[in-house]
């Protein structure tokens, strides 16, 4: 397959390549790739849904390094000294940044209380008091999109700055990447268009009423931002000479911290990223809709891809290594 079939094939196709908007490659810090289709531009942007976690872990990183957090085994309930425990919850003194990274964080509740949360003035406070619960810290995987809101305000409140001013200042003004903005609405109808609509959007991050953006979900990025993150991942977090992030976070966040069950693909996850091969170098931040950024050590490769909402599309890392690196 050459970049002109590869176009053709993603134009053209019904199957789970149909929704992709872009995809730009970075091999060994050149630009070797990039195409757009369904009327998107290279600038253009789209929400990449739980991508955004693996900016939050890199955001996290940036907080360690410059010494407003300590590391990632300090308790949560450190960062809200205002925060009114709940009588009887004892767990939540015990649970730490680390847990919250790795989805290992033990919840009160059986399924995520998206409208509870998202319905709040404060969307922080709102998962803070989920946290916790009578069975203790067991270790085990529990997926939680709204459990990382926690991290916005773990950052927020250890550094006295918003989360999208921090990262505009520490993240994505190093990478060349447009300032970003918070969305500015959160109703239940401007949620449910946020996630659905297929048209192109800008740099914005969705936000709650307190102005805090959203930690788990609710970047829009485009393909190129997330091939320039990946890239600096990719070399240790230096970015065009420059140090972004410290090379013993990153090392830390991409090692596997456990083994994932049958759902996840039995993939390996560190903080907020995953390992899909177990026997490659290979490391991505996965969203739903088959958004990702994707490294890959043993090619020097960093690839982004965007696309719209389409459910149970999980193969992209299977779609790049099949496709896209022989293109280029």
């Amino acid at each position: 397959m050459n970049k002109d079939s590869l176009h053709r094939f993603i134009e053209n196709t019904t199957g789970n390549a149909c929704n992709i908007c872009q995809i730009y490659v970075i091999k060994d810090g050149k630009t070797v790739y990039e195409d757009n289709w369904r009327g998107f531009k290279t600038d253009d942007c789209m929400h990449v849904m739980s991508v955004t976690k693996g900016i939050t872990s890199l955001l996290t990183g940036i907080a360690i390094d410059k010494g407003y957090i300590k590391n990632t085994d300090q308790k949560v309930i450190e960062f809200f000294p205002d925060y009114q425990v709940k009588r009887g919850e004892k767990t939540i003194y015990d649970v730490t940044l680390r847990h919250l990274l790795t989805m290992t964080a033990p919840y009160k509740y059986r399924s995520e209380p998206w409208t509870k949360v998202c319905t709040s003035d404060d969307w922080t406070k709102a998962a803070m008091d989920l946290l916790g619960g009578r069975n203790g810290i067991t270790g085990e995987f529990k997926y939680a999109t709204l459990g990382i809101q926690i991290m916005a305000g773990v950052i927020e409140n250890a550094s006295d700055m918003k989360l999208i001013d921090f990262a505009n200042e520490f993240l994505f003004k190093p990478l060349g990447i447009p300032e970003y903005s918070i969305h500015g609405d959160s109703s239940k109808e401007d949620q449910f268009d946020y996630l659905m609509n297929k048209k192109p959007r800008k740099n914005e991050w969705y936000s709650d009423p307190k102005d805090t953006v959203t930690a788990g979900w609710g970047l829009c990025a485009s393909a190129r931002t997330l091939a320039k993150l990946g890239e600096m991942v990719l070399s240790g977090g230096m970015y065009e000479g420059k140090r972004v992030l410290s090379e013993e976070y990153i090392t830390d966040m991409l090692t596997p911290k456990l083994k994932l069950g049958e759902r996840f693909g039995y993939m390996e996850y560190g903080y907020l990223w995953y390992k899909p091969i177990e026997n490659k170098n290979v490391y991505a931040a996965i969203g739903d809709s088959g958004n990702i950024i994707y490294i890959n050590r043993d090619e020097n490769v960093a690839v982004g891809i965007t696309g719209t909402f389409k459910p149970l599309i999980y193969d992209r890392v299977e779609f790049i290594e099949k496709n896209v690196l022989k293109v280029i």
